[in-house]
C-alpha cells in the first residue's frame, strides 16, 4: 500500500482502467437532470446521460462535492495512517475545492490540496502522473513540483456542437448563443485562469478538426512523435474517429489515449463535444 493516497473529483474524466490501475479515489460531483440527482460516474453512465440529452432536449445542472463527502473520504485514509494529495477541478468554476479545504482544516492529518485550475482529463493527466510518482515512492513535495510543471506544459483544445449548454450554464450570453446557432458557428475553446476561454470559431463542423490541428502546430510544434496525445469525446464517435485519423496523419504520436467526457463536464459542453490534449514542445 502506498503511503500517499491520490484523490481527485469526477471533473477529471479519468478512464476506469486507470482509476483501477493506480488505485485513485474519485469523489463524485452531482448532476441534476429533470429534478433527479445522480452521482457523476456512479448513478448514471455517460452513454445514458448523453442519450437523455439527445432525446429529451434536457439541460442538466451540476452541484459541487460537499464538505461531508470530503470529510468522510479524508478521514478514511488519515485513519489508515496515510498522507493525502487531493487534486481538484478548477476552483474558479466550482465550490468543490473550497469544500475540500474546509474538510481538510477540520481533520488532524497530512492532507494536501492542489487546485489544477482546469477541467476534464487535463486534471486526469495530473492525477495519473501523481499516482505514478506515489507508486515510485516520491514524496509530496516531489509530486507537487512535477505536476505543477506538467500543468504548465499541457495544452488543451475543445469544441462543442451547440452553444446552448454553455449558454444555459451561464458561460456565454443568450445573444451569442442565438447568433452562433443561426450562423452555424462552432467555437474552439481552451481553459485560461480556470475558466472556459474562446480561442476562435469556424463555420460548420467540418472545419473544426483542421483548425484544431493548425492551433496545435502553432502552440506545441510539429514533432509530437514522442508524445501520448489524448482525445476526448462525448457521444460523437464519428468525430472521434476523424480526429484520430487527423492526429495520426499529422503527428504520428507514440500513443493515443481516449477518454469520454463525463456527465459534469458534459452538462456544460453538451453532446457532440470533442477534446484534444497534448504537451507544448515549443
Amino acid at each position: 500500500m502506498n503511503k500517499i493516497k491520490i484523490i481527485c473529483d469526477s471533473l477529471s474524466d479519468i478512464p476506469k482502467e486507470l482509476i483501477d490501475k493506480y488505485d485513485i479515489e474519485v469523489v463524485p460531483l452531482t448532476v441534476i437532470l429533470d429534478d433527479k440527482e445522480y452521482k457523476d460516474g456512479v448513478d448514471i453512465s455517460n452513454d445514458e446521460f448523453y442519450k437523455i440529452l439527445r432525446e429529451q432536449n434536457a439541460y442538466p445542472k451540476t452541484s459541487q462535492v460537499t464538505y461531508p463527502q470530503f470529510k468522510e473520504v479524508f478521514e478514511k485514509y488519515v485513519n489508515e495512517g496515510r498522507q493525502i494529495l487531493y487534486i481538484a477541478g478548477s476552483s474558479v468554476a466550482t465550490g468543490t475545492y473550497q469544500s475540500a479545504v474546509l474538510a481538510k482544516n477540520d481533520i488532524d492529518g497530512e492532507i494536501y490540496t492542489y487546485d489544477s485550475q482546469t477541467f476534464s482529463y487535463v486534471i486526469g493527466i495530473l492525477v495519473v502522473k501523481a499516482a505514478e510518482l506515489a507508486q515510485q515512492g516520491k514524496d509530496i513535495d516531489e509530486i507537487l513540483d512535477e505536476i505543477k510543471a506538467l500543468r504548465e506544459k499541457t495544452y488543451v483544445l475543445f469544441s462543442v456542437d451547440t452553444l446552448e449548454y454553455l449558454q444555459k450554464g451561464g458561460r456565454i450570453s443568450s445573444t451569442k448563443a442565438a447568433i452562433g446557432s443561426i450562423l452555424n458557428i462552432k467555437p474552439i475553446l481552451d481553459i485560461k485562469n480556470g475558466l472556459v476561454s474562446p480561442v476562435c470559431q469556424v463555420r460548420g463542423k467540418k472545419h473544426v478538426i483542421s483548425k484544431m490541428i493548425e492551433l496545435i502546430k502553432e502552440n506545441c510544434g510539429t514533432d509530437l512523435t514522442n508524445q501520448v496525445i489524448c482525445i476526448g469525446y462525448s457521444d460523437d464517435f464519428k468525430e472521434k474517429d476523424k480526429l484520430t485519423e487527423a492526429v495520426k496523419e499529422e503527428f504520428n504520436p507514440k500513443e493515443i489515449l481516449y477518454f469520454q467526457v463525463g456527465t459534469c463536464v458534459g452538462s456544460h459542453a453538451g453532446p457532440g463535444s470533442t477534446v484534444i490534449i497534448c504537451l507544448k514542445n515549443k
